[in-house]
């Protein structure tokens, strides 16, 4: 079944490491949304409200389903028996949103969980996706340790080489993401996290929430403005938009830690 619909709160990390060192951490919001009940949500689906969701804003923007996208995605990785789908994001919120990473949650019938897509949204318009998947025969859980080629650019102070690590610890009431970045000398250049707890969503809950993370996309988007203006004071070089690469999809693959 994996994780049904939920309300997540926790803290966002970024280190920098190399060549300048700079950090920050803020409070998350998101929301966790089981793709087989979308006509379900809770909130405005395909429509403004308040707080809404837009298939547009995810996968493949071509028609289909994020369901089905997610699945052909799986499919052609050689991933099988995936049964539930969940999807960690964040909603517009008047009819604004921006989400730097959503995470989707591939689950078996035993509620395993079998691959991971990292779908990555730039500042340009832009968006990838690191399918995460483990070795044959096995499932992801808090000892798996993906890696990928970078392919895809985020920062315009970061080049668009080297490697990504992922890690994740997930339980129905928990969703921890750990994300590094790594130069190809094997120099660790970043390091980010996202973690926090996951609770029932209610109309009560989901209200008391949005007071106390208003205007919560317009606060991630500002976040990475300020960071890039103090990278920028710090003396880091302006690295130009590289063209995107025409695939849209990659996997991590695990490996030994």
């Amino acid at each position: 079944m994996g994780i049904e619909f939920s309300l997540f709160t926790g803290k966002v990390m970024h280190k920098r490491l190399a060549p300048k060192e700079n950090g920050f951490v803020y409070d998350a919001f998101f929301v966790a949304i089981p793709l087989k009940k979308l006509d379900e949500l809770p909130i405005a689906y395909n429509r403004f409200g308040v707080t809404s969701f837009y298939d547009a804003d995810h996968g493949p923007r071509d028609g289909s389903t994020l369901y089905e996208w997610a699945q052909d995605i799986l499919k052609s990785h050689k991933v099988k028996n995936v049964k539930d789908i969940t999807l960690i994001t964040t909603p517009r919120y008047l009819g604004y949103g921006f989400n730097p990473i959503s995470y989707w949650l591939c689950y078996d019938t035993e509620d395993n969980i079998r691959a991971i897509l990292c779908e990555v949204h730039n500042t340009f318009g832009e968006d990838h996706t690191y399918i995460c998947v483990p070795q044959e025969g096995n499932v992801i859980d808090d000892t798996t340790l993906t890696t990928t080629e970078k392919v895809f650019h985020v920062s315009p102070f970061m080049h668009r080489h080297g490697r990504y690590d992922f890690r994740f610890k997930i339980s129905d009431t928990y969703f921890a993401s750990w994300i590094d970045y790594f130069a190809e000398d094997n120099t660790k250049l970043l390091a980010t996290s996202l973690m926090g707890q996951l609770r029932p969503w209610t109309r009560v809950s989901y209200h008391k929430f949005l007071w106390a993370y208003p205007f919560n996309s317009l606060k991630t988007i500002g976040l990475i403005h300020w960071q890039a203006l103090k990278l920028a004071l710090k003396g880091l070089k302006y690295i130009s938009k590289p063209t995107q690469k025409e695939t849209r999809v990659s996997v991590a693959k695990q490996r030994r830690k």
